[in-house]
């Protein structure tokens, strides 16, 4: 307040300590200090502001409730008088969550003290499903968060059918050492083996996921990458309950050269997708189990 008081931004009215937001393309002005010798929140907010970008950062993101919209304004205006561009302030709205438990919705009131914390959110349906669900829809639209949903371990739980995708290729990795016999990471001519539709899919979709990452990064949109992670495991599950990875006469040894090598090509594919759905796992801060 002493450094926008000398740049003239403040003034007295009322006993009140005022900043001339309207200056800098604010409605109107702002108390920052009220008669009674308090400082308002607003007076918070510009120091904590400042002292953002007085550590050395480049780029500063907030992420605010949608009922906030206003507060922007008055935060860039105050920016502006420090001398601080306004535009390396990045501010993110994200609207109301509504809970349900299947058909029937939590009841929940600020007013009354009524509330589920994230806390008590993440003890019935765990850190992994909280955050997934949480970040799988564009922050400007409402979000209903359905709690029996995201502990179902059904397809329809879409953060359990990644999982379980890489934990079904895990699973493949074990049989295969079960059986005595190792993986060939040496690039081989896959084309010869890799042909049908739903591999020529996945190869697609293993092959955008860099793209997939720079979108979601950009745009400040995580959902982006939850969906392509939703439909790279699709797409392994529908490939894997048709096509077998570990042909029948691995274990007694009567594997012919030709279904040794095609196993290898597909071993290849699976580990490939592993790898993808672990990047894209962790990225989100989920773990990738290797059984479930």
């Amino acid at each position: 307040l002493a450094e926008l008081d000398a740049k003239g931004h403040l003034y007295e009215q009322d006993g009140n300590i005022w900043f001339r937001s309207t200056d800098f393309g604010d409605e109107k002005d702002r108390v920052v200090k009220r008669a009674n010798g308090l400082m308002t929140y607003f007076a918070s907010d510009i120091a904590y502001h400042k002292d953002k970008f007085d550590r050395g950062f480049d780029k500063v993101i907030n992420v605010w409730g949608a009922d906030h919209h206003g507060y922007i304004a008055r935060v860039k205006a105050s920016l502006s008088a420090l001398g601080i561009d306004p535009e390396r302030l990045e501010v993110m709205l994200v609207q109301f969550v509504a809970l349900w438990r299947g058909e029937e919705k939590v009841q929940m009131s600020s007013r009354s003290g009524q509330f589920i914390t994230l806390r008590e959110l993440r003890e019935e349906v765990g850190n992994d499903a909280a955050r997934f669900y949480y970040v799988n829809r564009t922050p400007n639209i409402h979000m209903d968060f359905d709690l029996e949903l995201a502990k179902a371990q059904s397809k329809d739980n879409a953060v359990y059918y990644i999982q379980y995708a890489h934990a079904r290729i895990c699973r493949v990795l074990e049989r295969l050492a079960e059986f005595g016999v190792s993986m060939d990471l040496t690039k081989g001519k896959d084309g010869e083996h890799l042909f049908t539709d739903k591999e020529s899919e996945l190869v697609k979709l293993l092959a955008a996921y860099p793209q997939m990452v720079l979108r979601s990064a950009n745009a400040r949109e995580p959902h982006i990458l939850t969906h392509y992670l939703k439909d790279l495991a699709g797409q392994f599950h529908g490939w894997y309950d048709n096509s077998r990875i570990l042909p029948k006469g691995l274990a007694d040894n009567t594997a012919s050269a030709e279904e040794l090598a095609l196993m290898q090509a597909r071993l290849r594919l699976s580990v490939a997708t592993r790898q993808v759905l672990a990047n894209g796992l962790n990225l989100l801060g989920l773990s990738a189990p290797v059984a479930m």
